[in-house]
C-alpha cells in the first residue's frame, strides 16, 4: 500500500469529495502542482502541506504518524531517524526531537532518480520564509524563478521562499540534501495565522 504524503492527500481529497480544482481554490496552490504532489513527482513545502491539511481540519502533527519529539534528549541519532515517504521518489527525515520548540525546521531529503523528467514539467511553488539547501550526495537540479542550477556535493543555496522554486534529481543515482526552513510550521498554529495574514496582504 502506498503510504506517501501525496497518496494521503489524494485519499483525504477524494474521501471529502473535493476535486483538484476545489483544493486549489481553497489553498491557493495550482492544480498542476497539487497533481504532481499526489502523483509523487514533486516535493511539497511543509507550510504548503499545512495549508492543505488545514482544509480538512487537521494539524501537521496529526497528519504525520510521529510527533517529532523524543523526551528530553536533544540528540537525533542517525540510526534512529524516522522516514516520511513524501512520494515513491522522495523521502524526508526531520532532524529534530523537539520539532515544535524551534523557529527553524531542519530536514534530510533522499531523492530517487528522475532522469527523464524535464524542467518544463516541474511545477514551481512559493511560500513564506527562507530556505537553505546543502547537497550531501549526488547531483540536484534546483529551479529558482526562471533559472536552473545544478548543485554537486558541497554546493549550497539560500533563497527567499517567496521566489518560485523547486528541486529534482534528474540523474540516475540517488541524491541526498540537507534543507533548513524558517519559519517552522510545526512550531505553533500562530505561525500559520501569520503566514495566512502575509499571503492575504500579497494578494
Amino acid at each position: 500500500m502506498d503510504n506517501s504524503i501525496g497518496s494521503k492527500i489524494k485519499e483525504l481529497r477524494t474521501s471529502n469529495k473535493y476535486t483538484l480544482k476545489d483544493l486549489s481554490e481553497k489553498t491557493g496552490l495550482s492544480v498542476g502542482f497539487l497533481s504532481q504532489v499526489e502523483r509523487g513527482i514533486s516535493s511539497i513545502a511543509i507550510d504548503s502541506l499545512a495549508k492543505i491539511i488545514k482544509v480538512f481540519d487537521m494539524e501537521l502533527s496529526d497528519f504525520f504518524e510521529r510527533t517529532g519529539t523524543n523526551g528530553n534528549d536533544p540528540i537525533v541519532r542517525g540510526f534512529n531517524l524516522s522516514p516520511d515517504l513524501i512520494s515513491p521518489y522522495i523521502v524526508q527525515f526531520v532532524l529534530s526531537n523537539k520539532v515544535k520548540d524551534f523557529d527553524m525546521l531542519p530536514r534530510l531529503f533522499q531523492l530517487q532518480p528522475l532522469g527523464g523528467f524535464e524542467k518544463k514539467e516541474v511545477e514551481m511553488y512559493s511560500h513564506v520564509g527562507e530556505e537553505f539547501v546543502y547537497v550531501l550526495e549526488g547531483v540536484v537540479t534546483v529551479l529558482i524563478d526562471n533559472e536552473k542550477y545544478v548543485l554537486y556535493p558541497g554546493d549550497s543555496v539560500q533563497i527567499n521562499s517567496l521566489v518560485p522554486h523547486n528541486w529534482i534529481n534528474q540523474t540516475n543515482r540517488t541524491a541526498k540534501l540537507l534543507s533548513i526552513n524558517i519559519p517552522n510550521p510545526f512550531q505553533t498554529d500562530e505561525n500559520l495565522k501569520i503566514n495566512d495574514h502575509i499571503e492575504s496582504i500579497k494578494r
